[in-house]
């Protein structure tokens, strides 16, 4: 249903890959509620993913762009601009990676070369971002970035590993960025911290399928889809949240403030 929350609006959507993800989902809804934006990914994720058929399907420009390359994101808000008619209202970051976890490597034994691509992938490239956006005053005042980002930043999941420490930088990025941005141009910085969803880069989590049934029963909603994500993110991305910056928002059925679940309570076994 479409309340027009983003018609006049202006966005870039980074890292849509296929149906599944987020990122496409965020797409089909700000496409819904009246917003016109082009779409980003790394030029492999076009002949990997499916973003062809995002982008007809929501009259939409694809720009490729390294995010971890200050060039090419001067090229891509550059471009936005002149594709869209002006200044840039809303930016979603859904940019995630992990060679760590890709090659099942321990927490305790990771590969340092490929730790510091994973925060350069999935953290810095949101700082790099936000500071070609500002040098450009390429975002409208009372504009909203939005990261993805999930709660293993604050609480210990054995099967994320790097991925953890990397995420809760990114969250740090939001709030010191965020100070900043909005002192100066009223732009506004949130990260939004996810149930686990099945999307293609979450489903190649060692585990992810037992985590997700887990997830699914302790908390009191179950799990949020990608779909109830992205409605979430066009609030956020919308004038109804103009006074929201700086925060991590969980969007997780309730599993970030449950301790104990009555059904997993009742369901475990003896310890081995």
């Amino acid at each position: 249903m479409s309340y027009n929350l983003l018609k006049g609006k202006r966005g870039i959507i980074t890292g849509a890959l296929d149906e599944n993800s987020i990122a496409w989902k965020v797409a089909e809804k700000a496409h819904e509620q009246g917003a016109v934006f082009v779409l980003t990914n790394a030029p492999i994720a076009k002949r990997m993913g499916d973003i062809d058929i995002l982008a007809e399907k929501t009259n939409s420009q694809i720009i490729l762009a390294d995010a971890t390359n200050v060039d090419d994101l001067t090229n891509l808000f550059t471009k936005s601009q002149e594709i869209l008619g002006g200044k840039i209202d809303f930016v979603l970051h859904s940019i995630g990676m992990s060679v760590n976890i890709r090659k099942n490597i321990p927490y305790t034994d990771l590969n340092y070369d490929y730790f510091m691509k994973g925060i350069d992938v999935s953290a810095m490239s949101l700082h790099k971002m936000l500071s070609v956006a500002k040098k450009m005053d390429a975002i409208n005042e009372w504009g909203s970035v939005v990261a993805l980002t999930y709660m293993a930043a604050q609480r210990t999941y054995p099967f994320y590993t790097d991925m953890a420490d990397i995420k809760a930088m990114l969250e740090s990025i939001a709030r010191s960025f965020g100070y900043q941005y909005g002192l100066e141009k009223k732009v506004r910085i949130n990260t939004v911290s996810q149930s686990p969803t099945k999307t293609t880069a979450g489903s190649g989590i060692k585990g992810f399928d037992d985590f997700y049934d887990f997830a699914d029963r302790v908390a009191p909603l179950g799990n949020a889809s990608a779909a109830a994500c992205a409605d979430y993110c066009i609030t956020l991305f919308s004038d109804l949240t103009r006074m929201v910056t700086m925060q991590n928002l969980f969007h997780d059925g309730g599993y970030s403030s449950t301790g104990a679940s009555k059904d997993v309570m009742e369901n475990l076994g003896p310890r081995k």
